[in-house]
């Protein structure tokens, strides 16, 4: 079976979700015997993201306009490439990238899937742009779709807008790979970073409107008085919010107790889940939080929004959701730093919970029966 799937950034320092998302998921169809090729953009592309898969499995397109994500390609390019595959696999949504993969697809009349991941709402910058893009051709991508992919049962509503029935949309959750997050070393991490011996609660993504830092940021400024003993360490690039995050750290007057560490990666990115005492969540909107199942794997527990699709945290005791409010995270922030000893329990029933669900070993599975229903089988294909 030959799969391709259309991102457009697998950019590990500026990507997000998307981004990581595509990278496992094709890593560990490939493993589990598929013919996978990605097709992406080549900004903040390393070495390592370009050939991942093998040698020209990763097929990286010039980027004409960063702005927007436009390709430097031709139409007949496209259409070689999709020629190519048994099936399509279209990531995100908001992208020039599956707009012209889809009018080849259009044209060859090829099965496809769509996972917009949370992104079919028309939330946060470029509303106008994305209403003109589904106006368009958006839209008809949905709706269109041979299948499509929600990663929690709450998102099958989001499709509805789009023309599509309920039962032509299959929940497939984000994975988790255990073996990125095995590396355990505090005290280096603490050292590497001058983050002394102060216990810490954790922010892990991008500094932008859409994760709420700022909320956590003032939900910690709140506060700072009761639990003076904590730091707040905010892990990620920035999208556009770090000068106004440090400009509320200093009016809050916690500025020496707030740390801004910038994307991390590799074992870093480990070392900081295993180092601090939680994680917090502060997103207004996200469809499945990848950075819950990094936390839970590495036996961290999270408090986090209503806004995440991971409600049912707070049911098996592994998290604390709140709303996704200042007033909301200030009460979480508290609760949980008030009873430090429900944290280790948390943490045990978090890292069995996520262990046991979100293997992407697991996950890939489900991938590939709902491809082989569209292509009617693929005896080259293991199943594990």
């Amino acid at each position: 079976m030959k799969v391709l799937n259309v991102s457009n950034t697998i950019d590990a320092v500026t990507g997000g979700g998307e981004a990581e998302r595509s990278f496992q998921m094709s890593k560990f169809l490939t493993q589990a015997g598929v013919e996978c090729r990605v097709l992406t953009i080549d900004t903040g592309l390393d070495i390592e993201r370009k050939s991942f898969l093998g040698e020209d499995r990763v097929i990286a397109l010039p980027c004409l306009l960063r702005r927007f994500y436009v390709p430097k390609c031709s139409f007949s390019e496209i259409n070689a490439i999709v020629k190519e595959a048994d099936v399509i696999h279209l990531m995100g949504h908001w992208t020039i990238l599956n707009a012209l993969v889809y009018l080849a697809i259009r044209k060859q009349d090829k099965p496809y899937v769509v996972c917009p991941a949370g992104a079919l709402p028309v939330f946060g910058r470029s509303k106008l742009f994305k209403r003109i893009y589904n106006f368009v051709i958006g839209k008809k991508i949905i709706r269109n779709a041979s299948k499509c992919i929600a990663v929690t049962p709450d998102e099958t509503s989001s499709f509805v807008p789009y023309g599509v029935k309920k039962d032509k949309v299959h929940v497939i959750p984000n994975g988790i790979a255990e073996a990125d997050f095995l590396a355990e070393d505090n005290q280096c991490f603490r050292k590497k970073f001058g983050l002394g011996v102060r216990p810490f609660v954790l922010f892990v993504g991008r500094l932008n409107l859409i994760k709420g830092p700022d909320l956590l940021l003032k939900a910690f400024c709140e506060i700072k008085s009761q639990f003076s003993e904590v730091d707040l360490v905010f892990a990620g690039p920035d999208g556009g919010m770090l000068a106004a995050l440090k400009c509320i750290a200093n009016e809050g007057g916690v500025e020496d107790r707030v740390h801004f560490l910038g994307y991390l990666g590799g074992a870093d990115k480990s070392h900081a889940y295993h180092a601090a005492e939680f994680l917090a969540i502060p997103s207004r909107q996200e469809a499945m939080s990848i950075v819950v199942l990094e936390a839970g794997v590495s036996g961290t527990p999270v408090l986090l929004t209503d806004q995440c699709g991971f409600n049912q945290l707070a049911n098996m005791n592994g998290g604390w959701i709140t709303p996704a409010t200042v007033e909301g995270l200030r009460d979480g922030l508290s609760t949980v730093l008030s009873s430090p000893r429900q944290i280790p329990v948390a943490a045990e029933n978090i890292k069995k919970y996520v262990g046991d669900n979100f293997p992407w070993g697991k996950i890939v599975q489900e991938y590939l029966k709902l491809y082989s229903s569209l292509v009617g089988g693929d005896k080259s294909v293991r199943h594990h």
